[in-house]
């Protein structure tokens, strides 16, 4: 396969990712229950696996994994930003 078919290939299966990115509300809100809304996303992340050229599929496999914990589609750590309390300034401080 020459080089413009698979950096076209790589074009739409990022187009799919950001679909099913943006579509992910949309299956939460229409699945009737948690097993139709992992149905849903396993036929989603399987379709695009199988659309993926093979020197891709590491990495579409990981935004995938990503993607999978952002939505709680799949195991892992989520990471929340933690913020310091912001001090108020007193009069002690001025000194």
């Amino acid at each position: 396969m020459d080089s413009s078919a698979s950096y076209a290939e790589d074009l739409q299966v990022d187009a799919e990712l950001a679909a099913l990115e943006a579509d992910m509300p949309g299956l939460q809100a229409r699945a009737g229950d948690v097993f139709a809304l992992a149905t849903a996303w396993a036929e989603r992340h399987d379709a695009i696996l199988a659309a993926t050229p093979s020197a891709s599929l590491d990495q579409v496999q990981a935004k995938l994994r990503r993607m999978g914990i952002r939505w709680g589609m799949m195991p892992g750590p989520r990471m929340t930003g933690q913020f310091p309390i912001l001090r108020t300034p007193d009069a002690s401080d001025a000194a």
